[in-house]
């Protein structure tokens, strides 16, 4: 006969294991001896062993007690379906891992390559990671709205930014973020950007256009990101609507010059 302890070293489990399944009623607990010990026989060893063995095997200790009672084909079709139940959460904890992995990735988290890769193209330009870092943001609400529309408006916007007049004018942006609403350079930028759009314009597929489009409220929001970073947002959108433009993050030609 053996005590608590020799039970435990024989099954290869702790002391307190044991006690845990008594608790749980998957292990009967035998009497007390005269000498106030609990003693275990052969038969207790080999239940603790099939305890154990099905609790490392990832079967809750909730459904222990039945497998133990179970008939073959029953048992069979217990495992089968507690198989199925631990490929779910093993790819479901994959998930997890590649999530934990992306939050250590910077960009990576929650954009999709291709918005990367035109993020890496921006440093390349040297511009200033406050600047990236709005960009990013802004590329995040985006995608989670049009997930499908992203590699091609990326390809579209890597070829804008690979355009040497497109760069200056993006450069100069970035520097008018730092600009009071009074600077007298601004009248300068906006004339600069107008002519963009009205080169970009000559080559606009509505199809296109609307593949591209985002609903009312994302469009708002993305327009008050650039607005409330940026001190003089709202002195150069006015002055693009004077120039016949009107709106941020979508463009819309609202007539000519006044």
């Amino acid at each position: 006969m053996l005590t608590i302890s020799q039970l435990a070293s024989y099954a290869g489990v702790t002391v307190r294991a044991v006690r845990h399944y008594h608790a749980k009623g998957l292990l009967p607990e035998p009497e007390r001896d005269r000498s106030g010990y609990r003693r275990y026989d052969a038969a207790a060893v080999v239940e603790l062993i099939r305890i154990r063995t099905l609790a490392d095997a990832g079967v809750p200790l909730s459904r222990v007690h039945e497998l133990l009672a179970a008939e073959e084909e029953e048992f069979a079709a217990a495992v089968e379906e507690i198989d199925r139940r631990l490929r779910a959460e093993i790819r479901e904890r994959q998930r997890h891992r590649e999530r934990v992995a992306q939050l250590a990735a910077g960009d990576r988290l929650a954009l999709p390559p291709e918005a990367v890769e035109y993020l890496d193209r921006l440093r390349e330009l040297n511009v200033p990671e406050r600047a990236i870092d709005m960009e990013r943001d802004a590329w995040i609400l985006v995608a989670a709205q049009i997930p499908d529309q992203m590699p091609a408006l990326m390809t579209l916007k890597r070829a804008q930014i690979d355009d040497p007049a497109v760069t200056a004018i993006y450069l100069d942006l970035v520097e008018a973020a730092d600009w009071d609403a009074d600077d007298p350079r601004l009248p300068a930028v906006a004339d600069r950007l107008v002519a963009m759009f009205e080169e970009d314009a000559k080559h606009w597929n509505e199809e296109e256009v609307a593949a591209f489009a985002l609903d009312d409220e994302l469009v708002t929001l993305l327009d008050e990101v650039f607005v409330n970073a940026v001190p003089s947002a709202r002195r150069l959108l006015r002055l693009l609507e004077e120039r016949g433009w009107k709106g941020w993050t979508q463009l819309e030609r609202i007539g000519p010059p006044s």
